[in-house]
């Protein structure tokens, strides 16, 4: 009898075994996928990963049936889900669903993703017809200024007014509503009118097209070719190697160049990126070089195109390179022999949630050891202080850019107290004078502005200024926001919404206004102070729709537009070559955050917004506004100065047990009654310290305690480096386990959280 042990996909720990019917018995091997029962009626597609004769010490039920003829998943993807489940101590069963697609998993009946869009009515693609139509809808104004919105995003008003334009771009409903602060009857309305016509497109399509163009690649500079060089003679000693370049220095060049070395030898390449919205450029950079031989793989794209991808990986004709977000490490490779970790220091190559909560750069660096002669190379402008650690001490190779391409000088970078100005009634709003004089000149100059503002929505928070009273979520220890274009009370944790009151529910006052300046209210301050400016703001609620990113991205690119407003999503790496002025609204939200991060994480986004302006051409000037100028990190971001501020920040990492010198693992308890995770989390912290003694802290209340309606507390354990780590994670799944054979505690929902951010 033959027997297949699987991994089912749900949060359970370890394999299952089943036997086999004798009939199926030739079609089960590793990696195939198998229809198994469990419980009274249930079934689920599981993970087949070894097949043996050994009969069990328990009954087993048989499979059900063979899905695949050839496995879908390779012995090197299986080792790096077992290194995941064990490292971040996750169950192999979540590990299983983050990594397939869940157009491969039955039990997720998943359709191809549709977005509703909208294009200009047939009847209307003239001249007369066009001018016509705006004098209908003159009477209707909402109506007018939302069709004059949908005309400028898809550029028709940019042609002559008989022609279309060449590339008429696909403008979502979502969008369009966005753009225009419009409501969805307002759209319907010019549907209904036959102004525009709506209708839905599948989401994705594989790049199956453009023949490979080497003859693209730019030739380095001097100090380009001299970093390469050094990135190759370390990869002869060290399989990872830390390229530190400084922002606009060509570091993606370097990578263009030692990509099409990798596939003049027959080997794959990854190229991961923390956020889709770099893989729109990136995209485009890449596919004038390499063409069809590029894969792109992120969560935007449907599940029935990643499902496309997947197989295509394991075809006789895979894609040579692999562009995506960190969920792309999950992929088939037969002949990877490079992973690219760009701005590897970005805090979203961390899964937070769901489980696993892995790292993708950490999990890169395991993939890539897999296969023989593989190498990483982490690119950053500003290095993650545990990967300068493991370059410094000699673990990673290192190779560093100091001069940007063609020479141009680091921005200027002036910093604006404002504590003061403040005290004086000299802000207009949240601009120093400074910062709107600097923009005036750029936009006379014809150049471009970027103002960053680390806050989406209009206010993150309202006030009753009577009684002080602040809205917060019924299902989330956290105020809400304010977000105008919806007339909308959010949380931006579980995403419930709520109407704006229209008096205080504590003292019946009518005076509620709001506190603080989103990304909203900047670009709504922004059109007031410069009415004749273009203006962009791209945030998480401007980008949900398909296609966003690029339009945003594109229409700043091309000059379409004069002022981009943004959270951090601008700091990531995006290339813009007409930036002349880059504003920081305000860098203390970032500095005085409650976690040892903080000044860290600071830093990196402070010099990533930075080094947007002034990338050709003239020397780009930064106006960083703080009531904090006499902080050192501050000094440290003005003169450029990394090695000084990772060498303080190290000696209080040392000092105080944090990373790179400790590991951190956080124990997070949740349950909807408060008490009982009160107790719980002295229990769990009780049976820790029996093992791990003054290593252990807390309980603690988290600075967010209370998510949709879970309430939340935290242990920390502080291990030094050199522990049996193997051991440390037996002891500590088994306080959990005892933790909750605790009747009181069954229900608990207790995970490890390893090496946080």
């Amino acid at each position: 009898m033959l027997y297949v042990e699987v991994i089912l996909p749900l949060p359970l720990e370890g394999v299952f075994t089943y036997s086999v019917p004798d009939i199926m018995a030739e079609k089960v091997k590793m990696g195939v996928r198998v229809l198994v029962p469990l419980g009274k009626s249930k079934t689920y597609t599981a993970m087949a990963v070894r097949t043996h004769s050994q009969k069990p010490d328990f009954q087993t039920r048989d499979i059900l049936q063979v899905i695949d003829a050839e496995p879908v998943l390779l012995e090197k993807q299986l080792k790096l889900w077992q290194w995941i489940a064990t490292y971040y101590m996750a169950p192999l069963g979540d590990v299983f669903k983050a990594a397939l697609p869940a157009g491969l998993k039955a039990e997720e009946n998943y359709k191809p993703r549709t977005v509703r869009c909208v294009t200009l009515a047939e009847n209307l693609r003239t001249e007369p017809s066009m001018q016509l139509a705006m004098s209908i809808l003159a009477r209707a104004l909402k109506q007018q200024q939302t069709f004059a919105t949908y005309l400028h995003l898809s550029h028709w008003d940019e042609t002559d007014g008989e022609t279309p334009p060449q590339h008429i771009e696909e403008i979502a409903c979502d969008e369009l509503l966005n753009a225009a602060h419009a409501s969805d009857a307002v759209l319907r309305q010019l549907i209904n009118r036959r102004f525009l016509t709506v209708y839905q497109r599948e989401v994705g399509r594989l790049n199956t097209t453009g023949e490979a163009h080497p003859e693209n690649i730019l030739p380095l500079s001097e100090a380009q070719q001299d970093a390469m060089n050094q990135i190759r003679t370390e990869f002869m000693r060290h399989n990872v190697v830390l390229f530190h370049g400084v922002t606009s220095s060509g570091k993606t060049e370097i990578y263009i160049h030692l990509i099409q070395r990798m596939l003049d030898e027959g080997k794959q390449v990854l190229y991961l990126l923390p956020e889709i919205a770099l893989t729109v450029q990136m995209t485009e950079r890449l596919k004038r070089v390499f063409g069809s031989r590029l894969g792109i793989y992120h969560s935007r794209y449907s599940d029935a195109e990643r499902v496309e991808i997947w197989k295509k990986q394991l075809s006789d004709e895979p894609y040579d390179i692999i562009l995506g977000a960190r969920s792309a490490i999950f992929l088939p490779f037969t002949r990877l022999g490079m992973v690219i970790v760009d701005e590897e220091h970005e805090t979203s190559f961390k899964q937070q949630d769901p489980a696993p909560r892995y790292h993708a750069r950490s999990a890169a660096i395991m993939l890539a050891r897999m296969y023989e002669g593989a190498h990483v190379l982490l690119g950053t402008a500003t290095p993650s202080m545990e990967s300068f650690y493991n370059a410094s001490t000699g673990k990673y190779g290192y190779v560093k850019l100091t001069t940007r391409f063609r020479d141009v000088a680091l921005p200027e970078i002036r910093v604006v107290d404002v504590k003061d100005l403040y005290r004086r009634k000299m802000m207009k709003g949240p601009f120093s004078m400074e910062l709107l004089n600097a923009i005036r000149a750029a936009l006379k100059a014809k150049k471009q502005v970027i103002l960053f503002q680390n806050r989406r929505g209009f206010a993150p928070m309202v006030e009753c200024r009577v009684c002080g009273w602040v809205p917060k979520c019924k299902n989330c220890d956290v105020s809400l926001t304010y977000h105008r274009s919806q007339n909308l009370l959010t949380c931006h944790y579980c995403g419930f919404t709520y109407a704006v009151p229209k008096q205080c529910p504590n003292c019946e006052s009518t005076e509620l206004t709001g506190r603080g300046y989103g990304t909203e209210k900047i670009e709504d301050r922004v059109r007031e102070l410069f009415p004749g400016a273009r203006i962009a703001r791209m945030d998480l609620d401007t980008t949900r729709s398909t296609g966003a990113y690029s339009r945003i991205i594109g229409d700043f690119s091309s000059g379409r537009t004069d002022i981009l407003i943004g959270t951090q999503m601008i700091s990531k790496g995006l290339d813009f070559g007409n930036v002349a002025v880059v504003g920081i609204l305000n860098a203390d939200t970032m500095l005085n955050y409650p976690d040892f991060r903080a000044y860290e994480h600071a830093f990196i986004m402070l010099s990533q917004v930075s080094g947007r302006a002034g990338r050709r051409g003239d020397r780009g000037l930064v106006i960083l506004q703080t009531k904090s100028a006499d902080l050192p990190v501050i000094r440290q971001v003005v003169d450029n100065d990394f090695a000084g501020f990772a060498h303080d920040l190290l000696e209080e990492r040392r000092m105080f047990h944090y990373p790179p010198y400790w590991r951190l693992v956080y124990v997070f308890l949740r349950h909807r009654d408060e008490h009982t995770v009160e107790s719980a989390a002295i229990e769990m912290a009780s049976r820790l310290r029996q093992s791990f003694a003054d290593r252990v802290l807390g309980p603690d209340k988290p600075s967010v305690a209370r998510v949709k309606t879970e309430n939340i507390r935290k242990i920390v354990l502080k291990l030094e480096n050199g522990i049996d780590l193997n051991l440390a994670r037996q002891l500590m799944r088994e306080a959990r386990e005892g933790l909750l054979s605790d009747k009181r505690y069954a229900a608990m929902n207790v995970y490890f959280d390893v090496d946080p951010l």
